[in-house]
């Protein structure tokens, strides 16, 4: 079965992988320019790396194409229809995402929705397809987030690892509900979580669209933060983050104060569940009775290589039915803002996502990666699917909840 999503939609050889690393070769050996017909298939690609899982030769295709991208962003304006993508790429990967403060305030309606979905649902009503879509994208969770967790977060018993945990920007301003079941759920496990000040943006989204000079000062930024926590671990509970911050060695290698930082750094990142896996969690789990599938982030199976880690621990919940999903590893088609970017071709991608789900018949599709979560559950509101949308560390904070004589 074809691993390229967007080849096996368009079936045109330039959308393939190795379409796009023919075209990259040819630039890379002087026998093309960095030109339109270059940008145009390299941005419809959608990053998922699936490429990289099939390949037998391991080509490390999302780092060439994240290189090509760069070469394409410092050639300036190539594609003059592409001009409304240039002025939204300056906004929001060189002014809004390096400040905290301006993304937070552009986050307060967001918000405010989140806390009252019915207005959300009325808002929705009256908008444009594409901005109703936007709104059925923001989270909706039994829990909201009660605030910043504290700084340091003392573990339930003996001590077993002190982290540190990535609070990062769409994750702290959308998903500190997740935030907060991570921190419990680390805490319940003997974590002494520490959640670093002065810690900010992994990069990630810049990396992809080819920012990398703002996407190497995020990285600076992140690595002094954390050097001042002497943390065993980095945690994280986004895969996208997880990914980038795995790869700062390679974004800072030439980098003669930061590149040893970098790599230390980097080898100390770790998914959540690919940490709870290899740390053995408790097991005083109390039932779940629910039907959950388990929906691969791109980013966590093909860029990080974590796959039976959070099936198994989704295992060791009692009374929990798992149903094994149809193409789990397959992208959902939220690609970071490739949803906003590539509207058409990602709500192609995404019906193929939502057939497999409603298949299911689950009460929760779990996954591990804000973007999918926001793209997924708008197109089971959009569909009138029942699935709710749910990170592993929810479900895991659930089972503990339910534990006897738990609170």
């Amino acid at each position: 079965m074809q691993a390229c999503p967007t080849y096996r939609v368009l079936s045109v050889e330039p959308d393939s992988p190795r379409g796009r690393v023919f075209l990259m070769k040819q630039v890379a050996d002087g026998a093309a320019p960095v030109d339109a017909n270059l940008a145009e298939h390299l941005y419809i690609c959608l990053g998922c790396r699936a490429c990289e899982t099939a390949c037998p030769s391991g080509v490390p295709y999302g780092r060439l194409l994240e290189y090509a991208r760069y070469q394409i962003e410092q050639r300036g304006e190539i594609v003059p229809q592409r001009r409304g993508w240039r002025r939204f790429r300056y906004l929001a990967f060189e002014v809004v995402l390096p400040n905290r403060w301006l993304f937070k305030s552009l986050m307060v309606p967001a918000q405010l929705l989140q806390r009252a979905p019915w207005i959300g649902s009325l808002v929705a009503a009256v908008l444009p397809a594409r901005m109703r879509r936007l709104v059925r994208m923001i989270p909706r969770g039994e829990r909201v987030a009660h605030g910043a967790l504290p700084e340091v977060i003392p573990p339930e018993g003996e001590r077993r690892a002190r982290v540190g945990l990535l609070t990062g920007c769409v994750m702290g301003a959308l998903f500190g509900h997740v935030h907060e079941a991570m921190a419990r759920v680390l805490r319940h496990n003997g974590c002494e979580v520490v959640v670093v000040r002065g810690q900010w943006c992994c990069g990630a989204l810049n990396v992809h669209a080819g920012e990398r000079d703002e996407a190497r000062r995020m990285a600076r930024r992140n690595i002094d933060a954390f050097a001042r926590a002497n943390v065993d671990a980095i945690i994280l509970d986004s895969a996208g983050c997880g990914a980038a911050m795995k790869e700062y060695g390679e974004l800072l290698r030439r980098d003669p104060r930061y590149a040893r930082q970098a790599e230390a750094f980097s080898a100390k990142v770790k998914d959540v569940a690919e940490f709870l896996a290899a740390l053995g969690v408790r097991e005083d789990f109390g039932e779940v009775r629910k039907r959950v599938t388990y929906q691969d982030a791109c980013h966590l199976a093909h860029g990080q290589g974590v796959r039976a880690q959070p099936r198994a621990l989704l295992a060791k919940i009692p009374g929990l039915d798992y149903a094994e999903l149809e193409f789990a590893d397959r992208c959902c088609g939220a690609a970071g803002v490739y949803n906003l970017t590539q509207p058409e071709l990602s709500a192609t991608i995404l019906g193929e996502k939502l057939d497999a789900i409603a298949a299911t018949q689950a009460d929760y599709v779990v996954t591990g990666n804000p973007g999918c979560h926001m793209q997924i559950q708008s197109g089971l509101i959009e569909r009138g699917i029942a699935t709710r949308v749910k990170h592993i560390v929810e479900v895991l904070d659930e089972a503990y909840a339910a534990k006897p004589g738990s609170n």
